[in-house]
């Protein structure tokens, strides 16, 4: 039960990045939103990671730096970048539905690294979920799927799904308990990114009030709070399982959306309704596999 009151807040927090997110990236780059969010989240995450599970630092970082390294390349670092630079091309609602095609990858992707049961449906599911990724694609005209000039920003997303699903299967396989390893693969990606900040010199005192509110909320909800929730929630109920759930961000992005007066178009709710029917299918699991699933120990309680 608190697993999925986790990822329902996790994927209500990362629906506020994307509307706030097409707001900020008008007045600050992809770079500079990446960095600035995450160094500011590292004030959370290191202190929770220490108090909460008691890491041994020297040990993780000895044992494990290569895999915190990919974690932070691939969620952090290059999830974060198309994800920004895919909003300043495309609206945050075809952001998130483009997202929601994410469970489905996690599932073919988990069947292929983690050997994981796959079924037939689950291949029809996915096959659903990626003709209505192609509607939105091209605008509701799929007959000219090979003709069509595509979004770069939709293309983007794509781009950011891999490096997600990449993310989730490490997570899932990484002997550290989940707040640690967010921290950690936090700390590797600013390093990472801080040479580049020396090639894109930025002003933050020119920044509207409305960024800094939004800086500051993707600061402690989706940086924090969004990663820590969804971890802890891998490694008690796998990727896969826990992949479902981004389905709620392309739900919860489009009543943020309707909230604030924007305009949602019929291709758009067409084409999240393909992939939400077709992502159920694709990540739905025999009863029995489900239940040998969860009753198994995770690596976090070994």
């Amino acid at each position: 039960m608190k697993e999925r009151i986790f990822l329902i807040l996790a994927n209500l927090f990362w629906a506020g990045n994307y509307v706030i997110g097409k707001y900020v990236v008008n007045e600050m780059s992809p770079l500079w939103i990446t960095f600035t969010r995450w160094f500011l989240a590292l004030v959370f995450l290191i202190p929770f990671s220490y108090f909460l599970e008691r890491p041994n630092y020297r040990k993780i970082f000895r044992n494990y730096w290569l895999p915190l390294c990919a974690m932070g390349i691939f969620g952090v670092i290059g999830y974060n970048l198309l994800l920004y630079g895919a909003l300043e091309y495309t609206s945050p609602m075809n952001a998130s539905i483009v997202n929601s095609l994410n469970p489905a990858m996690i599932v073919i992707f988990s069947y292929f690294i983690l050997k994981e049961r796959i079924r037939l449906v689950n291949v029809g599911g996915f096959a659903l979920s990626l003709i209505g990724v192609l509607l939105i694609l091209t605008k509701g005209h799929l007959e000219q799927i090979f003709q069509t000039t595509y979004n770069r920003g939709d293309l983007m997303m794509i781009a950011a799904n891999l490096t997600w699903v990449f993310y989730s299967i490490i997570a899932k396989k990484l002997a550290v308990p989940p707040i640690t390893a967010t921290a950690c693969s936090v700390l590797f990606s600013v390093i990472f990114l801080f040479p580049f900040l020396l090639i894109e010199p930025f002003n933050l005192a020119q920044l509207s009030t409305r960024v800094v509110v939004g800086i500051i909320y993707m600061w402690i909800f989706p940086s924090t709070c969004s990663f820590i929730f969804w971890n802890i929630s891998v490694k008690k109920v796998g990727p896969s399982h826990a992949g479902v759930y981004l389905n709620l961000i392309a739900v919860f992005t489009a009543l943020i959306t309707i909230l604030l007066g924007e305009k949602i178009f019929t291709t758009q709710i067409v084409g999240g309704i393909l992939v939400l029917t077709g992502v159920y299918f694709a990540t739905k699991m025999p009863k029995t596999y489900e239940t040998v699933k969860s009753s198994a120990p995770s690596s976090l309680q070994d």
